[in-house]
């Protein structure tokens, strides 16, 4: 019984396959309605420190002329450290769609009390616009955090619109 559903869905499958219209001047995403994901080189990553030390603006330009996506949920991981900066509000990955010359914008609390005894300091943070990127890695002296970064139980908003709905986002505005 088991063996026979599985021929039976692996026969739908091919079905469904062979009865997609194979044409050359389509991609599969434009195909099926979505909007590619952005290449690397069209994107051009930013962060620094806000008013709020605890606190480190990112941002991201689609340089492209096209609509593109990046990841709903910015990668953020510090210096040598394990793991990455959660998001907030909790969710999971998904597409954002950033126009053409269009800017998304992030706001990362690294740490809730800078006199926490716990925190880490790191030389550098990494932002990436989507996890299967590389991204870029900003020194603390780039981002104006001083010697270090400093870092305990960091959170990140997901992409918004302005700087405004990212601190919004983390409750600072």
């Amino acid at each position: 019984m088991r063996i026979r559903t599985v021929l039976t869905l692996s026969a739908a499958a091919t079905a469904v396959l062979l009865a997609v219209p194979q044409s050359g001047s389509a991609t599969p995403q434009q195909a099926a309605g979505r909007i590619a994901k952005c290449a690397e080189k069209v994107l051009q990553l930013r962060a620094g420190q806000s008013a709020d030390a605890r606190v480190v603006h990112i941002g991201v330009t689609n340089r492209s002329p096209r609509t593109c996506t990046v990841d709903r949920i910015p990668t953020v991981t510090f210096g040598d450290l394990d793991g990455a900066a959660l998001p907030t509000p909790a969710g999971e990955s998904g597409p954002y769609r950033l126009g053409p010359g269009r800017t998304a914008y992030a706001a990362v609390r690294t740490i809730t009390d800078p006199a926490d005894p716990e925190a880490r300091r790191v030389d550098s943070i990494t932002v990436s616009a989507d996890p299967s990127l590389f991204g870029r890695s900003f020194t603390a002296e780039q981002l104006g955090t001083g010697d270090a970064v400093l870092v305990w139980e960091p959170v990140t908003t997901w992409w918004k619109p302005s700087v405004a709905a990212a601190d919004k986002a983390l409750g600072l505005g």
